[in-house]
């Protein structure tokens, strides 16, 4: 079911353009591996198994990009761990080739936080580029809050 867009190839959770064509796209892949995980908790050692070795992550509340596969693993560990409560819902998911677009709700204490993520996979469906994006500002304060002190414990 096209999503978002008219182009030919914007889908969510499907192979088949708005066209009729079918195409092979990584971001399917690499979605069902992200979802099982997510799903799962978010353990570390399952997210290393689909972030490249020289993966990108772009945090809301962190300035400059942070590379490599460890700190993607531990911006999504913490992530997990501090968005993924009981009210934590993928409400919108849109694929087009190798990107993702999955936009979440959730509640952190007592606030209401409405955010994207934005995946770019590789062409074996591994996880190269993740951009969080977060809404509104009371949220992305939240999300500060709450990220440094995961993050914190996650180093000792």
């Amino acid at each position: 079911m096209p999503v978002l867009d008219n182009s030919p190839c914007v889908m969510a959770r499907s192979q088949q353009c708005e066209t009729g064509e079918t195409q092979t796209m990584s971001a399917l892949k690499g979605l069902q591996k992200w979802h099982t995980i997510v799903e799962s908790g978010s353990d570390p050692l399952q997210l290393a198994a689909i972030i490249r070795e020289d993966a990108v992550f772009h945090s809301p509340v962190v300035h400059s990009p942070q590379e490599g596969r460890a700190l993607v693993v531990a911006y999504l560990s913490a992530a997990g761990q501090t968005l993924g409560n009981n009210s934590f819902a993928y409400v919108r998911e849109v694929v087009d080739g190798n990107n993702a677009l999955l936009e979440f709700t959730t509640e952190m204490d007592g606030i209401h936080v409405n955010g994207i993520d934005l995946i770019q996979f590789d062409d074996d469906g591994m996880i190269a580029d993740f951009k969080v994006m977060v809404r509104p500002l009371k949220a992305v304060n939240k999300v500060w809050e709450m990220m440094a002190a995961q993050l914190e414990r996650s180093e000792d």
